[in-house]
C-alpha cells in the first residue's frame, strides 16, 4: 500500500489525480520539486466532508451551493499545490442518530494510506444524558482529538453553553484529553469567555474568529469580546471560515485584514491555527483564494511565525503527533 509520507510527496507536486484512482502520477519537475520545498506545510484543522448517499445533513436544504457530495477526491483537488500536509476532519453537524457512524467513518478514513486525514472533531451533545457514554467510548482511540457542537444553529439559544449539563460535559472533554472547538454567533464570545473560566482544564478552540462578519460597519463589540476571550489561556483562535459572511465576488484582502490582525494580535503567535472550513468556504471563497489572501496578510511576519500559524500550532493543540 503507498505510505502516507509518499502519498504526500506526491499530492503536493501534482495534486489529486492519479494519487486517489490508484494509478501511478507522473513524476514533478525539479522546478516543481523547489517550488513545493519552498512552501510552508500547512495543516487544515478544518476540513470538511460529506457524502449524501450515506449522511443526512438537513441544514444543507437551506445551503442549495452545498446540497451535493463533497469527498476526499474533491478536497485533494480543491487544495492541490498548497503543501497540505496533516487535515484535522471537523463534524459536518449530521442528524444526531449518525454521529456514531460519523465518527466510525472519519476513524476509517484516519486510518488509510491515500489521504492527509490525521484526526478528527466529532459531533457531540454536550448537554444530553447520553453525552458521557458517547464519549467515553471514544477515550482510547487515538483518532479522535475533539467534539464539537454548533452553538449558532438557529434552535439553540444564547447561553446554552453555560448548562450546568454543558459545563460538566466541556469539563470532561478536557479529562479524556481531547479538546472542544466552539462554533457560535459572534455576540456571543462573552460566552465562551465564561465557559473558558468554568473548564480551565479542558482546551477551547474558537471557530472562525468568533464568526466575524466580514463586511460589518461596526466590530467593536466583537473586537473587545475577543480581547477578552483570549486572556483566557486554555483558548485558542482558529482563523478560518469568517469568509464565507462576504458575498462571493465582494470581498478584498483588505476586508478580511482588520479580523484576522485583530485575533492574531490578542492571541498571540502560538494560539491561532488556520482552518479553510472547505467546502463552506465556496459560498464565498475558493480554497486557494482563501489560504492566499491570508498568507498575503501574514507576510510581514517572521517565516517562524507563519509556519507556526499554518502548521506547528495545529500539531499541538490538536495533538497530530
Amino acid at each position: 500500500m503507498t505510505s502516507r509520507r509518499d502519498f504526500l510527496k506526491r499530492s503536493v507536486a501534482v495534486g489529486v489525480g492519479g494519487v486517489v484512482s490508484g494509478c501511478c502520477a507522473p513524476a514533478p519537475s525539479d522546478a516543481t520539486r523547489r517550488g513545493a520545498k519552498d512552501l510552508i506545510p500547512i495543516v487544515d484543522t478544518h476540513q470538511h466532508m460529506w457524502d449524501l448517499g450515506k449522511f443526512e445533513l438537513p441544514w444543507t436544504k437551506d445551503e442549495k451551493p452545498l446540497a451535493r457530495n463533497f469527498l476526499m477526491s474533491d478536497y485533494l483537488e480543491a487544495s492541490s499545490g498548497l503543501n497540505i500536509v496533516k487535515t484535522v476532519y471537523m463534524e459536518v453537524d449530521v442528524t444526531p442518530s449518525q454521529q456514531v457512524k460519523e465518527a466510525e467513518h472519519v476513524i476509517e478514513m484516519c486510518r488509510r494510506d491515500d489521504n492527509p486525514m490525521s484526526g478528527a472533531v466529532i459531533s457531540g451533545r454536550p448537554s444530553s444524558d447520553g453525552f458521557r457514554d458517547y464519549i467515553t467510548a471514544f477515550k482510547d482511540i487515538p483518532e479522535i482529538k475533539g467534539v464539537r457542537r454548533i452553538l449558532q444553529a438557529g434552535e439553540t439559544p444564547p447561553g446554552h453553553c453555560l448548562g450546568e449539563k454543558f459545563i460538566e460535559s466541556v469539563r470532561l472533554v478536557g479529562e479524556l484529553g481531547m479538546s472542544f472547538d466552539l462554533c457560535m454567533r459572534h455576540g456571543e464570545i462573552a460566552d465562551a469567555a465564561k465557559l473558558a473560566d468554568a473548564c480551565p482544564e479542558t482546551r477551547l478552540v474558537l471557530d472562525h474568529c468568533g464568526n466575524a462578519e466580514v463586511h460589518s460597519s461596526d466590530r467593536s463589540k466583537w473586537r473587545s469580546d475577543i480581547s477578552a476571550l483570549a486572556e483566557k489561556k486554555n483558548v485558542v483562535c482558529k482563523i478560518s471560515g469568517f469568509v464565507a459572511t462576504a458575498k462571493k465576488g465582494e470581498w478584498t484582502t483588505a476586508d478580511l485584514a482588520p479580523v484576522i490582525r485583530h485575533c492574531y494580535e490578542s492571541f498571540g503567535p502560538d494560539r491561532v491555527v488556520f482552518g479553510s472550513d472547505w467546502p463552506v468556504c465556496n459560498l464565498s471563497a475558493s480554497y486557494k483564494s482563501w489560504v492566499g489572501a491570508l498568507k498575503e496578510v501574514m507576510k510581514g511576519e517572521s517565516e517562524e511565525r507563519r509556519r507556526k500559524l499554518f502548521h506547528d500550532n495545529a500539531i499541538r493543540v490538536y495533538r497530530l503527533g
